[in-house]
């Protein structure tokens, strides 16, 4: 059962690891590894909420030290991400499946930026995202000039994004889906790649003129072609989801070459 604690700090020179066992009855192995993990917090008096992960750590009176221990969560070991290029500034990574984009307050240890700066040893921020379920390329910046930068060109819609997904059914060879979403305009271009007719699936390329919420599998499953392993909208949980980012190409907001990551060809979705 997940445990959530929130102490109030009253003195100096207290342990987090001995208080927060103390607290739960918890050991102090378990406390070390949630602390590892990014499943505890200290918050100072003129400060918001961090993730402490030293053990050491002095606390002041006043500090505001949480811990959220779900052991199914912090138990979890995915699949690490691969890089596919390190530009220093940036870096483009393959996401594999079950992989988060970023953590929450119960630990990060199974996100990108997480597993990314524990690879690279450097400072990184996620700038896009993908859902859990779904893999394929992933951009995360390494400081502040080109997260805010690279951050800029996502939401102006500056990065070209190609999708790749399998649904159901044979998909004409073009057609662009414009149903509204949310009450917003959202289109998807798609594009047949191959269709397999003893499994009636079709291999698609995706492109999003908008970016809405789950749109790609949304507006599939509205057109009676429900991706592959969408248990959300298209109640499917026959497989794993066949929804893959397969290319960004932007120009490079801090040295302005043109840049194209693809995924390696043997990682890329088929039938």
């Amino acid at each position: 059962m997940p445990i959530e604690t929130h102490l109030l700090i009253s003195d100096t020179g207290l342990d987090p690891v001995t208080l927060l066992a103390e607290a739960t009855g918890l050991s102090r192995g378990r406390i070390k590894a949630a602390m590892t993990k990014g499943a505890v917090w200290r918050q100072s008096n003129s400060g918001k909420p961090r993730r402490l992960r030293r053990v050491n750590r002095n606390l002041a009176p006043g500090d505001r030290l949480s811990l959220y221990y779900d052991e199914t969560i912090l138990a979890q070991t995915p699949e690490p991400p691969t890089l596919i290029a390190d530009e220093t500034d940036y870096s483009v990574w393959r996401k594999p499946r079950g992989l988060l984009s970023q953590g929450s307050r119960w630990g990060d240890h199974c996100a990108m930026p997480r597993c990314v700066e524990q690879q690279l040893n450097r400072a990184t921020v996620i700038v896009h995202r993908l859902d859990r379920a779904a893999t394929g390329l992933i951009l995360l910046a390494h400081n502040r000039r080109a997260a805010s930068a690279l951050s800029r060109l996502f939401r102006e819609r500056q990065i070209n994004k190609r999708y790749r997904v399998i649904v159901r059914g044979r998909f004409p060879a073009t057609a662009t889906l414009d149903a509204p979403l949310d009450d917003k305009p959202a289109i998807t271009h798609a594009r047949l790649l191959a269709h397999d007719h003893a499994a009636n699936l079709s291999l698609l390329e995706i492109t999003l003129a908008t970016g809405r919420k789950h749109q790609i599998r949304r507006h599939l499953a509205q057109a009676g072609h429900p991706v592959i392993g969408d248990r959300l909208h298209g109640n499917d949980a026959s497989a794993d989801l066949q929804l893959q980012a397969a290319e960004l190409a932007f120009t490079c907001p801090i040295h302005g070459h043109e840049r194209c990551y693809q995924l390696p060809a043997a990682d890329r979705l088929g039938l």
